[in-house]
Formats: structure tokens, sequence, C-alpha cells
């Protein structure tokens, strides 16, 4: 299966179902796609020294997914070759008192990056319309009646529609966005909390909210393929990446990151003409230097 196999963009009827998290087959291919992924790496390192140096466009890389589906290890392994000075982490986590008497994308807006850089979002905007919703927040947001005082359904509506309307206002300020969704099964979530607990190294990673939040699968399911069908365009679609197999899921990201990098087309700025006639003569000041 191709990276377009996992892509989807507003065109059709989106199922969740419809997308596995673990591609059948695939092992036989390991050694190829491993060798593929690093060839990928040194790709993304390349274009995005390009696209430093260019400053003509952005690019803002989001992660969505279950707990222990992966995303700390995907983004330290897939970004590993870059410049770190070309580009900024950002985790968002529970809203602050400040945070939530903003608009929802107050917090996010300044974090977008600028012309030149990659911004990667582990979590994002939207966990106001997945755990927001999940967990009913919105019936318990300090806001003016007209804006809350309204069905579940009608209320999230409007944020997809928010959430919709900023990304084409990103895309048409030179800010591309990859939406990844990484897709694991509840029972290779199981298996890796299991590790998390067996593995006094992994300890640390292990929180009692994750069996809480592993009790409400199924609202989080439908949360997420809601929101997925309601953002994804074709400008900004959405990647639903199989992760139970992390070499793979791995593979496929670094396929999203060089397709987006390679789309801006970056490339080194051109030294103007009349400078570029000094060169040889720089070049010979330098050379002629005596100490």
């Amino acid at each position: 299966m191709k990276l377009k196999d996992f892509r989807y963009d507003g065109e059709k009827k989106f199922k969740l179902s419809d997308y596995p998290t673990e591609v059948k087959g695939i092992k036989e291919h390991k050694e190829e796609l491993l060798k593929k992924t690093a060839e990928n790496i040194a790709k993304i390192a390349e274009l995005q020294d390009r696209l430093y140096a260019d400053a003509n466009e952005s690019v803002l890389i989001l992660f969505q997914a279950m707990d222990a589906a992966g995303k700390d290890g995907t983004i330290k392994h897939v970004m590993s070759g870059i410049n770190p000075q070309g580009v900024d982490v950002y985790s968002f986590k529970q809203p602050s008192s400040d945070e939530l008497a903003h608009d929802f994308m107050w917090r996010i807006h300044s974090r977008t990056p600028q012309r030149g850089k990659i911004a990667i979002f582990n979590r994002s905007y939207y966990e106001d319309v997945l755990v927001a919703r999940v967990h009913k927040l919105n019936k318990q947001y300090h806001m003016a009646d007209r804006c809350i005082a309204m069905d579940t359904g009608t209320f999230f509506s409007k944020r997809y529609k928010h959430i919709k309307n900023y990304e084409e206002f990103l895309f048409d300020n030179g800010c591309r966005v990859v939406k990844i969704f990484l897709n694991v099964s509840k029972d290779e979530q199981k298996r890796r909390f299991l590790e998390r607990i067996d593995n006094p190294a992994k300890n640390w990673k292990f929180s009692s909210s994750d069996i809480k939040e592993r009790a409400l699968w199924d609202d989080y399911m439908n949360a997420y393929s809601l929101a997925i069908e309601n953002t994804a365009t074709k400008d900004c679609p959405w990647y639903i990446i199989p992760a139970d197999k992390k070499w793979y899921m791995r593979h496929l990201v670094s396929e999203a990151v060089l397709k987006a990098l390679q789309d801006c087309k970056p490339h080194y700025p051109k030294m103007p003409k009349k400078e570029k006639l000094h060169l040889l003569d720089y070049k010979a000041m330098l050379e002629n230097e005596t100490d």
C-alpha cells in the first residue's frame, strides 16, 4: 500500500474502520522499507535546509493519536536529520485558566511556524473537538449562552467549521498543514501499556489516567471519525496511518512529511547578479590575506 491509500481529503464519506491499524503482508518488505525510510529522512533534511533558506513557505505537522500510539518516538525518529534551528516542537496539554479565558485557538496561533520553518504539534487544537467532546467539556465552559446553549452536534459542527477556516487561512498564508492520525488498535495499546508497567525504565510513561481514557475507547473513535470527516480538505487532508507496527508507521510518516516539503518546492536563493560579479574579487581578497 502507498501513502495515498491512507490519505483522506473529504471527498467521500469517511469511516475510520475502513483504515487498518496494521497492513497484512508488509513484513516481507521490511528491510526494503527501512532503507527507504532512511533515504526519506536524508531527503527531508536536505529539503528542510532549502525551506529555511528560501523562507517562502512553512510546514505545520500535527500528530493526533490515542495514548501509546507512538507520537514521541515517531517525531524523534522521522525528524532526526533536520537542523534544530529550523524546527519547533510543541506539546499541548490541558489548557491553563488563562488559555481557557480566551478562544480555543488562542494558544495555538503564536506557535504556528514562520515561513522557512517547520513546527510539530504533539496533540493540537483538535483536542478541543476530541477530549472536549468525549468528556462533554463544552457544557462546562464559562461562556455566554449564545456560545454554548445548543445541542452537542451543533456546538462541535461550529468548531469543525472554525478549524477548516483556520487551516484554509494558514494555507493561503504560506503554511502547509500535515495532519497525521496514528491509528493504533486497542489490542496493541494494551500490549504497550503492559510493557510500560513491566519495564521499570518505562514506568514513568504510564499514568492511571491512561486506563480511564482507555475505557472511553469507542467514544474516542467516534470523536476522531467525526473530526477527520468534518475537517479534511484537498489542501489540508488527513493521513490515517496504521500504527500497530512502529517501523511501518514511521515509514509512512516520513513519506507524508517528505511529500509536504516537496510540494513546497524550496530552493536556495540566488545571489543578486551584481553581487555575484564580485565573488571572484572576494575570493582573491581572502586567498591573498596575510597573517
